[in-house]
């Protein structure tokens, strides 16, 4: 997993006054396919939900076998773009790269007593929700990372 800034977007790292937290660990281990790392960043009753699919996944075991499916986890890399702590709250900004399409992730962590409990993870791909032309006089267009 790169860590890292882009556009201006600073990124916590541990040493420098950011708290650590287990979702940038998390990451690391997905992509290293450490299932029993995984295991033990994850409550065991944790629910992750994700909005823009419309599913939950409750509880360690099936997040891990949601993440852990060969065909899911097999173009995985993430690239940590931003990381913001605030007691409980962890969120994250991430870059998921794959061959076909690049997609980007806002996720807000619940973290307690080392563990993620729970979970809202936004998803998206640049290009996917077009801009209104209504909104041409007003906007310029984002140029990508």
């Amino acid at each position: 997993m790169r860590r890292g800034a882009r556009g201006g977007a600073p990124a916590a790292h541990p040493g420098d006054g950011q708290p650590t937290a287990p979702p940038p660990q998390l990451s690391a281990r997905i992509e290293a396919r450490d299932w029993h790392g995984v295991a033990k960043l994850i409550a065991e009753d944790a629910v992750i939900e994700w909005p823009v699919s419309g599913e939950r996944i409750v509880g360690r075991a099936n997040f891990i076998a949601v993440d852990s499916d060969d065909e899911y986890a097999d173009e995985r890399s993430v690239d940590l773009l931003r990381i913001l702590a605030d007691g409980d709250l962890v969120v994250t900004e991430v870059e998921i790269p794959q061959d076909h399409v690049v997609y980007r992730a806002v996720s807000l962590w619940t973290v307690r007593d080392g563990e993620i409990v729970g979970a809202r993870e936004y998803r998206t791909s640049p290009g996917q929700d077009p801009a209104p032309r209504w909104r041409a006089g007003y906007v310029e267009p984002l140029v990508a990372d």
